[in-house]
């Protein structure tokens, strides 16, 4: 077990992590809510968006409580926090963020791209009456996902000796086989090759805006590039996040390191710096956010 004392840098960590991640997804939430408000309207992209934020915030939540908690009071969460519920808890934020996040990337692009398939077209002018439908089946796919979690989940009795033991290897408990570990999280695979997907379509169709710039009007297809730019840079750093999060989140659920250590908590920090690095990412590809951004830095300086 680490010691409150060698704990405390990843507790620093943590909390950075902690308020980034807060900041940005509140940020998107009270934004898409203000315009909510004003227009008297929810438009697919501010619905997504409250989505996001809700769900990386419940993750954000899931992690600094397990984290904290078995740092500085590890009885208290052993007895009182450890169970089914935090399991559930965990794994559905885990899954409905991923999900949220695909959507989005599917309704990118279908904005963006302009392939002309006929199937691709059907989508293309109906994502946005179909996207508060497939934010409701990613919803129930992640309550279906945690609720698998649990029943395959580790014997209660075999959970606590671990906790109880945090310096004995995993292999001493046989706790669950390499095969129930992944189908667990088979359903986690699936929302992520969605967005691998995506992300292909979308460099393939900035590769052909970019090659039709030096034929057509270069003023149109540079506004083009540059929005299909940003959507890249939205994709492409939650790819690497979330391949970050999802083997810190396999390693921590195979109980390879033992719990408490100082390897257990480097788990953490890498998990936490999804749900907040993405979300920041998104905000700064936004040219309307980053202009309320500064109006309201320039508020403050006024003040």
């Amino acid at each position: 077990m680490t010691s409150s004392l060698s704990a405390i840098p990843h507790a620093i960590i943590l909390s950075a992590e902690f308020i980034t991640g807060i900041t940005g997804n509140g940020f998107l939430i009270i934004i898409s809510c203000n315009e909510l408000i004003k227009s008297r309207k929810l438009t697919p992209m501010q619905l997504i968006l409250i989505c996001i934020g809700m769900s990386r915030v419940g993750l954000l939540l899931m992690l600094m409580v397990q984290s904290f908690f078995s740092m500085f009071f590890p009885l208290f969460y052993r007895t009182k926090i450890y169970g089914a519920a935090m399991v559930f808890l965990w794994m559905f934020f885990s899954s409905v963020s991923l999900w949220f996040a695909t959507c989005l990337s599917v309704f990118y692009c279908l904005k963006l791209i302009g392939f002309t398939h006929p199937c691709f077209l059907w989508l293309k002018f109906r994502i946005s009456k179909l996207m508060s439908g497939l934010l409701l089946g990613s919803l129930l796919a992640s309550v279906s996902t945690a609720t698998l979690c649990i029943e395959v989940d580790y014997p209660k009795t075999a959970a606590e000796d671990v906790l109880r033991n945090a310096t004995r290897t995993a292999s001493k408990f046989k706790l669950r086989s390499i095969n129930e570990v992944l189908l667990v999280n088979f359903s986690l695979l699936f929302p992520l090759a969605i967005f691998l997907m995506c992300t292909f379509m979308l460099l393939m169709s900035l590769y052909k805006h970019t090659h039709r710039m030096q034929n057509g009007s270069r003023g149109f297809r540079s506004v083009s590039t540059e929005v299909h730019i940003n959507a890249l840079r939205t994709v492409l750093t939650f790819v690497l996040f979330f391949i970050s999060y999802f083997a810190a989140f396999i390693t921590n659920m195979t109980f390879i390191i033992p719990h408490g250590t100082q390897r257990y908590f480097v788990l953490k920090d890498i998990m936490a710096a999804y749900p907040s690095g993405h979300s920041v990412i998104i905000i700064w590809s936004n040219s309307k956010f980053q202009q309320l951004l500064r109006r309201l830095f320039c508020l403050k300086r006024s003040q």
